[in-house]
């Protein structure tokens, strides 16, 4: 949770990086990023915007690149960056190749948790080079609101891997422009949903992160209101006919409707349409399986479990140790409760604990909870040792206000050596 709100404030709220300092003299820097941000709460109509050159409304290539983008989200990289690439042939000074390009490397860091960091390089070199095409083309002429919406996004998402490595200033400096180039985007709301992603973000989160995090209110002050209901719907709108953003729509609201609204089951539809649509997307697949388990839908649960980790033995791309631990834990946990078999139950939460630990993912989540079950599960047996030995696991990695930390604290206690 913590991760995902320093995302959220950087990219959207950029002042954020200044909100710990003493609320005493107003420093230097806050002053110069207080100019006026005004995102308008409706979608403006487009004026006599000349839109000649602009590639995002351009059909033909819309045409052209449909194959290419359904190969991204399904994780066919090589053959949507063949596309991306001729398209940079033809294109060479325009923003569009070098961003997608980008997003196509951002979803190589995705399935890991973003923990890899051997594509950081290509990655900001990709946003970098699509930053400075897109200053090109706006400083020839300030109403190409494409170039706003290519700097708005190419900034922005800069700003949000800096943010995971914990480079708060570069995120900060580039949340800040992305978030100056969407205001100025905003005139063109009219003419493409594409137009609509970063204001809908905007307005759901600029009112969800109040509500939620009070001692961050001040902060806010400073930036215009939100409007929450208003950024689900615009985020539906583009999610419904985006044609670039249209899958990153449909993602941030799936995840929006899971964790920040807990309303898993308006976010199975999407869910579902996401893991069909793209079958081979181990990150989909596992957020899909996730919902599925939430919602009781165990049977398909288990079919895609063990799709997921058939694939991650066939080495499909973006299917690792990261979709590994969802698919045990949930194979465990039917293998325990639905089929009654706790043979193949310890053996699938013996791997998800290994997933997890190859995957550095052992301070909460599916690592804890297979450790407890198979505490639970030693201690049925008589076996003091390994139900002690999961206990401390357990206790050393669990909130101490939890109930699994009272359980493991309980039986530690009551079975000293």
């Amino acid at each position: 949770m913590f991760k995902r709100l320093q995302f959220v404030l950087l990219l959207l709220l950029p002042l954020v990086g200044l909100a710990q300092q003493p609320d005493t003299a107003r420093p230097p820097l806050l002053q110069d990023s207080l100019r006026q941000v005004q995102l308008e709460n409706v979608d403006v109509a487009p004026g006599a915007i000349d839109t000649k050159g602009w590639l995002l409304l351009d059909k033909d290539i819309q045409t052209e690149l449909e194959g290419a983008v359904f190969n991204l989200y399904n994780f066919k990289y090589d053959k949507a960056e063949r596309q991306f690439r001729s398209l940079r042939r033809r294109y060479p000074n325009h923003p569009m190749p070098y961003f997608l390009l980008g997003l196509s490397t951002w979803w190589k860091i995705m399935p890991a948790g973003i923990q890899t960091t051997q594509y950081d390089k290509l990655f900001f070199a990709y946003m970098d080079t699509a930053i400075t095409k897109g200053e090109a083309l706006y400083k020839a002429d300030n109403r190409n609101y494409e170039a706003c919406f290519f700097l708005a996004a190419g900034y922005g998402f800069d700003a949000r891997l800096h943010a995971e490595r914990h480079d708060w200033r570069k995120a900060t400096v580039g949340a800040k422009r992305a978030l100056d180039y969407l205001d100025k985007s905003k005139e063109a709301n009219g003419l493409s949903p594409e137009f609509l992603f970063g204001q809908a973000l905007f307005n759901y989160y600029a009112v969800w992160i109040p509500d939620n995090y009070p001692l961050l209110k001040p902060v806010l002050l400073f930036f215009p209101k939100g409007n929450k209901q208003l950024g689900l719907q615009q985020l539906r709108n583009v999610a419904d006919n985006g044609f670039y953003v249209g899958p990153e729509a449909r993602v941030f609201l799936m995840r929006i409707l899971i964790n920040e609204e807990d309303k898993p089951e308006q976010a199975m539809p999407i869910a579902r349409y996401l893991a069909t649509t793209y079958p081979d997307n181990g990150y989909l697949q596992r957020i899909y399986a996730n919902a599925c388990f939430r919602q009781g839908e165990f049977r398909e649960c288990e079919r895609v479990s063990r799709d997921m980790l058939d694939k991650l033995n066939r080495g499909l791309p973006g299917y690792e140790a990261n979709s590994g631990r969802y698919a045990t834990y949930f194979l465990g946990y039917l293998m325990q409760n639905r089929y009654k078999d706790l043979a193949k139950a310890k053996e699938y939460y013996q791997r998800c604990i290994v997933f997890a630990e190859t995957n550095g993912e052992t301070k909460y989540g599916f690592y804890v909870f297979a450790n407890l079950a198979l505490a639970r599960l030693a201690d049925r047996g008589k076996d003091v040792t390994a139900a002690r030995r999961y206990y401390s696991v357990v206790l050393d990695k669990s909130d101490h206000n939890s109930e699994q930390y009272k359980e493991a604290k309980t039986y530690l206690k009551t079975k000293r050596k």
